[in-house]
C-alpha cells in the first residue's frame, strides 16, 4: 500500500489532489487507480503502466465526454476522470429481467463513442487485424479455432464503416453518470469495423448471463437494429469475438473452458 501511495504522489500534488479511499489495482491490467477528490469534484485518478493502457487514455481524453467519462487532466501515465457510480447497474439489469434495457444503454453509448470528432484521434492506435493475431495463431494450432478464424479473415478483408473502437465494451465498463448518463471507462482505442463492439455486448457480462436460453439471439435482434447492422453479420463477427477471447485465455495460460462454451453458443448466430 505505502509503494502504490508512492507512485500517486507526484500527480495527487500536480493536480491538487486528495485522497477519497484507498488506492486498488485493476483486476486484469494492473493499474494502479484511487478514488479522489479535486475540490468538490469527486474523481478517478489511475496511473497505467503499459502502453497500451497508456493510449487507451488519450482516446479516453480525445471523446471528450461524449459517450464516455470526462477527463479532467491526461498527461503520459496518468489520467484523471469524472468519478461515476461503482455499483454494477448494467449487470444487475442484465440479471434481474432488464436485459433488454441495459442493452439498450450500451448500444446508445457505443453509438455516441463512434460518432465523428473534429479532431484527429491520438497516434499509433492499432486495428482490429493487430488484435486478431492471437485467433490466427491459435486456429495454426489448435482445430476447435480454424472456422472462427475464417470468418474473421473474412470480415477483416473488407471492414465496413471503421471507427475508433472503444475495444472492450461491456456491462461494467459502463458507469452511471448520473444527469450525464451511462458513460464508458477503460476504452483500449483500436481502429475498425464498428460492428466490433456491439459483438463483445453479446457474451457478457458473465457466462451464467450470456447463455440464458435465448439470450444471445434477442440481444441480437435487438442491437442490429438500434445499431442499423446487418444482423447476419454482426452474428459473425459475434462468433469471432468470441473465439478471440478465448484464443487470449490460451495465450495467457489461463483456462478457456469459460470462454470456448460462450464461442461455441456463438456459433447458433453465424
Amino acid at each position: 500500500m505505502a509503494e502504490d501511495f508512492a507512485k500517486l504522489a507526484p500527480w495527487m500534488a500536480r493536480w491538487g489532489l486528495i485522497a477519497d479511499g484507498a488506492p486498488f489495482r485493476g483486476p486484469h491490467t494492473g493499474n494502479l487507480l484511487a478514488p479522489v477528490r479535486r475540490g468538490e469534484t469527486a474523481a478517478m485518478l489511475k496511473v497505467a503502466f503499459r502502453p497500451e493502457e497508456q493510449l487507451g487514455g488519450a482516446v479516453l481524453a480525445w471523446w471528450n465526454g461524449e459517450g464516455a467519462a470526462p477527463v479532467l487532466a491526461c498527461d503520459g501515465e496518468a489520467l484523471l476522470m469524472l468519478r461515476g457510480a461503482e455499483d454494477e447497474g448494467l449487470v444487475r439489469m442484465a440479471r434481474d429481467g432488464r436485459d433488454g434495457e441495459a442493452t439498450a444503454i450500451l448500444c446508445a453509448a457505443t453509438a455516441a463513442l463512434h460518432r465523428p470528432r473534429s479532431t484527429p484521434p491520438p497516434e499509433g492506435l492499432k486495428t482490429l487485424a493487430d488484435q486478431f493475431r492471437a485467433l490466427r495463431q491459435a486456429a495454426a494450432a489448435d482445430a476447435r479455432f480454424a472456422p472462427a478464424w475464417a470468418i474473421a479473415a473474412e470480415l477483416l478483408a473488407a471492414p465496413r464503416d471503421p471507427v475508433v473502437l472503444h475495444g472492450d465494451i461491456h456491462h461494467r465498463n459502463l458507469l452511471d453518470f448520473g444527469e450525464r448518463g451511462w458513460l464508458a471507462i477503460d476504452g483500449w482505442g483500436v481502429v475498425g469495423e464498428r460492428a466490433y463492439d456491439y459483438a463483445n455486448i453479446l457474451r457478457n457480462p458473465d457466462l451464467e448471463t450470456a447463455l440464458m436460453p435465448g439470450r444471445m439471439a434477442a440481444r441480437l435482434a435487438q442491437i442490429a437494429p438500434l445499431a442499423e447492422l446487418d444482423p447476419v453479420r454482426l452474428g459473425r463477427w459475434t462468433v469471432a469475438h468470441a473465439f478471440l477471447s478465448a484464443a487470449w485465455c490460451v495465450e495467457d495460460g489461463v483456462d478457456a473452458c469459460d470462454a470456448l462454451r460462450i464461442a461455441e453458443a456463438a456459433r447458433n448466430l453465424a
